[in-house]
Formats: C-alpha cells, structure tokens, sequence
C-alpha cells in the first residue's frame, strides 16, 4: 500500500464556492465557521451521498445480527460516497487504506469514521465493566479507559461504542458484565469517568476515542432478563433509576449515544422520538451523534411498527436516529421516501450535519488518520506499563467474599498448591467478552501466575472437569492433585460466552458439575479456596458452604492470574465490593439493594408479609459488600446542620479506623433514605462513597457533601421535587450499613 500524507482536505482542492477552505472545518475552527463550512459541503453533495453518510457498514469479524449486502462489498461503494463509517475494521494498514480510498478517490473525499466496540481495553484487556464498578475508584476506570483510547486510536480507530451505562438489576441478562452493576449513582460516576477516559480533553487530539453511551435507554430491565426482549416501566423508575447514567453521560461531554434494541412501554427505542429528539436533544440539549445498535433500525419491522424498510426507515430518521448500523436502510429505502415527498430533506440534512460535525471535532479533515501510522501502532500495544495498570486494575476489582478462619491470605513459605478447576489455565477467562483485540496469548492464566511465582514443582494442576456436561472422569486426578497439597484452588465460573450479549440465562447456578467437584475436594478435609470467574452474579451459596474462602475475581483482565495471585498470597489486600447483588437463589430475581418497601415488610416473625415460604428474603450478599485482610471501625458520625431548605448544602462526616494489624483500603458508602414522601421511595440510595487506604491503626475523618440532588425525586405528577420531612443517613461498609443519623430538609419544590 503507497502511503499518502495528507495534512488537510486543501490538498485534494476542496476550495469551494463560498467555502473558504478545507480548515475552515477543522476541528481548530470557531463552531460558526465549521457550521458554515459544513453547509457549504452538504449543498454539494447528492442525496444518495448524504444517505451514505448515514450508513455504517461491518466488517467484524463476528456478526451479531443479521448483515446487510454491502458489509463485505469492494471499495467501489467508498468511492461511490456510499459509506460514512466502517464497524470493525482495525489496525493502521487496513483503516489508512480504507480511509485513502474515501479522501482521494470518491468525489467529495469526505474521511470516514473507523468505530469499534472497545470497551474494556483494546489490546490491553482490563477487567470487565462490571468488576471494574466495584473497585468504586473511577480514576482507575478513566485510566484504564485512556488507555484503550491510545491503543485503539493508534490502530485507526476513531469511535469507540462504549461505555455501556445500562442499570442491570437482572442477573439472569448476560449484559449485566458490561455494565457498572444496579446503582444508578455508581453507574453515573462511571460512565463520567469512562466518557472522560475515552475522549480525552480534546477529541481532535491524536490519542482520544469518540465515546458512546448505550444502550439509550432501559435496555437493562429486559422482560424476564431475556435479551433484547420489551421493557415497561413507570416513568419515575425511568427517570430516577435508568436515565441518570446517560445524562452523566452527557454531562461529562459523550459525542455519541446507542439507541436501544428493546422497546419501552410499546414504543421501539429506534422509533422512540419522545426520548431521543425529544429528551436527548431538546429537553437536555445534547448535540451530538446517535447511532442504531446492529440492524436496529431494520428490526422496526420485526417489532412490529414498520410494514416496510422504507416505514422503518423514515421512523428511525425522525425519531433522530442518525447513523444505521449494518442494516443499509437509510441508503436503499430513504431514497424513495425523499424523491415522493414522505420524508422532508431537512430531516436528512440534520443527520448528515451531525455526522459531518463529529467527524470535524475529531479532527479528520485535519488528517483522516488521526495521527495513526504503523510505527506509532507498534509502540502503542500491550506495553510494560499499560501490562502493569491491568494487573493493578484486576487486584483493585477482586472482592473477597468469605473468609474462614483467615484461610486468607496464603503464606509465602507454603509448601504445595493444587491449582483445579477449568477455568485455572483458560487465557479467555481471563479477557472476558467483548475482549477488543484483545490475544489469548497475551493473557496470563492463574497457573502461569502460580507456576512462575511458586515453581511447577509446588504446583499440581488437574482440570477436574469441563464447565458444561457431567463428565466426571478428571475427577480422581483432582483428588490426587489435591491429597498431595496443603491447599486447594478451586477455579470455577462461566466461560466468557455464557456472559455476554445472548446470553441469558434461567439459572444462576455454576454450570455442569463445578459444584459436584468443589464438594468431592473438600471431601478430602484439605482447605479448599475457591475463586470464580465469570460476569454475572452467581447463586453460589453451596460453593460458599464448601469452601474456606470465596473470591470473586470476575473477568480481570491480561494480567488477571497475576492479579489473583497478589490477592491469594497479599501483596494486594482486597478492597472491591460487589456492584450488583448476589441473589440465593434465581427466585428472587429482581433483587437489589435499593428496593421500595410494601405495605407488609417483610418479617421473619409474621406470616402474611412479603417474603417466601422456602428461603430468606435476603441475597446471598448485598450490594457493597466485599472483605478484607484487615477490619474498619466507623464511629463520630456528624451531620453538620439538623435542618436545611431544599436547595441547601449538607455536609456529613465519619471517622474511619483501620482497627487490624494489616494496611488496606476501605470504601467508605454513605446511603439516604427519605423517611415519607408523596410516592414511595427506595429504603436507601447511594449518594456517596470514598475509597480510601488506611495504615493499621490509622483513622481518617471522611467528609461528604449532600445537596439538592441527593433528595430529589420525580412525583407521581413528573415533577422533580425535593419534598420537606426527614431523612435518614446511613454509612458503613456496604448497603447494609448501620451507623446513622437524620436531619430535616424544611423546603419544597
């Protein structure tokens, strides 16, 4: 391939009438002078090239939906201006060719746009959304999201279709693993750290990522945990639970948002102008590009509210759905629909302006390849130091559940170690779904980990059986393997695929025959630590029975056996809380924290009250929680003022001692609760947390700051309200917290 510098569109002679120059839609430009630029551009263009500009084509390798006849089609369709975005093409040699093609050889050379699904690492894989959640640090999500921003960008990527901010409240979804869990106000100080991560401080600088919050909106409370299938839901619940991530989203400067595969309330999320040109762009007067999750435009049909691709077409453009992802509907059926006067053109323009604008914020009429070339892809994968923010990011997001007698941490000086399990040397358990360009070979295996730091000769590995079926047969090896050590590790879980988008699941047990093998190892009275892997809260109550300790490790990354290992032998003394409820049992799904009570509390005392018949009310383990090597002392709880109006500031502090004999770090909650109200209201919300490292012996006050929008609600009317009376604070070391306090908000509206 020849390559071809080109340091702005001027080279190629675009110098129009009334157009002053190609930098005149520079992202360096004033917003005026690249709106005019760009209208100048647009009274050029034909309108099957607008419409082009509206289709993204595939080229992944994996397709998950169906593909449309373009999506492999020759280079022929970039000439023609027939394609303003590629999904899945990657590295420097592919996307500048590509990209060559569009600014030398079609008529209006307008660069296309390179996106990609990089979303939770691109080379450099880090643990999965959700594990990375309950590190409740978003320094480390905005690191490890800037850090896939600079792998991916140096590769040709210029979009990223990631973060993913659905509240997931649902374990039964596989989608769960990409999200940050239940709590809208974890989820929105993520997706803010994210968008931060992946866009930089200036999106036309060569290392940034145009981010894309998704999937807008609801996608998480899919009917019966069941992937892509309707959500219906009180308007309060939308506004109060699931949109707060996106609009933080907004907030934090997102330059793109997903629609939604699932309907909402009757009404298709591609068709959903209500909350898309409605809420999104007027209401919260966000500019930017909205783009269709795969062929979503086209399943309008399938939903049932387009007869034709020219219907679904012309009702995904007017709800403001501007980008059709692999479908190729807007250019083979909005033609005709233009041509007969059924859809204005202006509709079509506003699209294409919001297309063009963003690819001029990112600064590719500047240079189409962003700063990418083969040397800066080489320097820019899977270096020592991104390798070593992995590692630091999985032990930062592993949380220890259970912890018998202090079976944990394992001492240095111990003789042999049986490593079992078949997730104990499987790299992609490590990666996870969704892995980027992420390379098994890259990955480091809990038994690499061990067999490096240990010796293979203090370890024994047996794989004791698969994770699906009921072969049995490497069930005596694991014994063995087992009698010949002092301890026993116990890697068990789902496989990547079992987490992930269509995958849902009706139960929430350990697949095949884990929990069989994990009671035939303890049989053998050898202590056994167990450690899963997976992406979805499990109901593992058995397995924690078995066991003398219980990590949850999820999917933690390319470095993730080294980061197990520093938590197992503590070099890293555990910190992370779960960020989604673990349920007893798939019964009780939904189950999460921050659930509105009924007339009839439960009680374990009264029969005729909400709870069941044949097991507790209670999950298994509670959104926040997560152990340590050491113990925290909360105490002089303060709440600064007893009484405040609505729009006042209140300020609460805590003093937390670390009362063990080991350094660590303790993530310190605090959650409200609003005693009566108009309509009911949660039990407690998050509304604040500090991750904070304490010497042994050492205490820190630790101060939060409450205001108007820590008590404020949507009413039964869909007024958002702060309502007088009083409320409750709670704060401690998960949503079970005990230490409170009170104080009166005296004020309305």
């Amino acid at each position: 391939m020849s390559r071809v510098v080109i340091p702005s569109l001027v080279a190629f002679g675009l110098l129009l009438p009334g157009y002053a120059s190609a930098a005149e839609c520079s992202a360096s430009a004033t917003p005026e002078r690249q709106k005019a630029a760009i209208h100048t551009l647009m009274s050029r263009m034909t309108l099957a090239e607008k419409l082009g500009q509206l289709n993204q084509l595939g080229r992944q390798a994996v397709a998950t939906g169906v593909v449309g006849s373009q999506a492999q089609a020759g280079d022929d369709v970039i000439v023609a201006g027939g394609v303003g975005s590629f999904l899945g093409v990657r590295g420097v040699a592919e996307t500048r060719r590509l990209q060559e093609i569009a600014v030398t050889r079609s008529r209006l050379k307008i660069p296309l746009l390179f996106a990609d699904d990089v979303i939770h690492g691109y080379r450099t894989v880090f643990p999965v959304p959700l594990a990375e959640a309950g590190s409740f640090d978003p320094q480390i999500a905005e690191r490890d999201a800037r850090i896939a921003a600079m792998e991916a960008s140096a590769s040709g990527i210029h979009w990223t279709f990631a973060p993913m901010v659905d509240i997931g409240r649902d374990p039964r979804w596989g989608r769960v693993v990409e999200g940050s869990g239940e709590d809208p106000y974890l989820g929105s100080v993520m997706a803010a750290a994210r968008v931060r991560g992946f866009q930089g401080r200036d999106l036309k600088a060569h290392d940034s990522l145009l981010a894309t919050a998704k999937h807008f909106v609801a996608y998480g409370a899919a009917e019966g945990g069941r992937d892509y299938n309707i959500a219906s839901m009180s308007p309060q619940t939308l506004h109060d639970v699931y949109l707060p991530p996106f609009k933080a989203a907004v907030d934090a400067g997102a330059g793109s948002i997903m629609a939604a595969f699932n309907e909402l309330d009757g009404t298709p999320m591609h068709a959903n102008g209500a909350l898309i040109d409605g809420l999104l762009r007027k209401q919260w007067r966000w500019n930017g590009l909205v783009v269709s999750d795969w062929a979503g435009v086209k399943e309008l049909i399938a939903h049932g509210v387009a007869a034709n691709p020219g219907d679904a077409g012309e009702r995904g453009l007017r709800a403001g759905v501007d980008v059709d992802m692999v479908g190729e509907i807007y250019s083979g059926a909005l033609p005709q629909r233009v041509s007969s006067g059924h859809l204005p053109i202006a509709v079509v323009d506003a699209a294409v302006e919001r297309v063009l604008v963003a690819k001029c914020r990112l600064g590719l009429f500047d240079d189409p390849y962003h700063g990418a070339d083969a040397a800066r892809e080489r320097a820019s994968l899977v270096t020592a130091e991104y390798r070593a923010a992995a590692r630091d990011a999985g032990g930062r997001s592993i949380v220890l559940l259970k912890n018998a007698n202090d079976a944990l941490p394992l001492r240095k000086d111990i003789g042999k170690v049986a490593v079992i399990g078949p997730l104990a040397d499987e790299p992609w358990a490590m990666l996870g779904n969704w892995p980027g360009d992420g390379k098994p070979e890259d990955a480091v295996t809990p038994l690499a980990a061990l067999n490096k730091s240990l010796g293979e000769g203090r370890v024994a590995y047996a794989r004791g059986t698969g994770l699906l079926g009921d072969d049995r047969s490497g069930f005596d090896a694991a014994v063995a393997a087992a009698k010949s050590s002092d301890v026993v590790l116990l890697f068990v879980g789902e496989g990547p695929e079992m987490s992930a988008e269509a995958a849902s699941r009706t139960s929430l047990d350990l697949p095949g025959n884990q929990q069989a093998l994990a009671e035939t190892l303890a049989a053998t009275g050898k202590p056994v630590i167990a450690i899963l892997l997976n992406g979805r809260p499990l109901s593992i109550g058995k397995l924690a029975d078995t066991s003398s300790a219980l990590v949850e490790a999820w999917f933690p990354g390319v470095e993730g056996g080294n980061a197990i290992s520093d938590i197992l032998f503590g070099d890293i003394n555990p910190a992370a809380r779960l960020a989604i409820t673990f349920p007893r049992t798939v019964g009780q799904v939904p189950i999460y924290y921050a659930h509105r009570n009924t007339g009839r509390p439960p009680s374990a005392n009264e029969k005729y009250t909400s709870k069941y018949i044949d097991a507790p009310w209670t999950p298994l383990y509670s959104f926040g929680y997560g152990l340590s090597y050491t113990t925290f002392r909360y105490d002089g709880l303060k709440i600064a003022s007893p009484r405040i109006a609505a729009n006042g500031r209140q300020k609460v502090s805590v003093t937390v001692t670390n009362s063990g004999k080991r350094a660590g770090d303790e993530v310190v909650q605090l959650y409200l609760r609003d005693e009566v109200a108009s309509v009911t209201r949660p039990l407690r919300q998050l509304r604040g947390f500090r991750r904070i490292h304490l010497d042994a012996g050492e205490s820190r006050v630790v101060e939060f700051e409450l205001g108007r929008e820590d008590y404020a609600f949507h009413d039964a009317a869909m007024h958002k309200v702060v309502e007088p009376g009083r409320f409750d604070v709670f704060i401690g070391g998960s949503s079970e917290a005990t230490l409170s306090g009170s104080f009166e908000v005296i004020a309305g509206r």
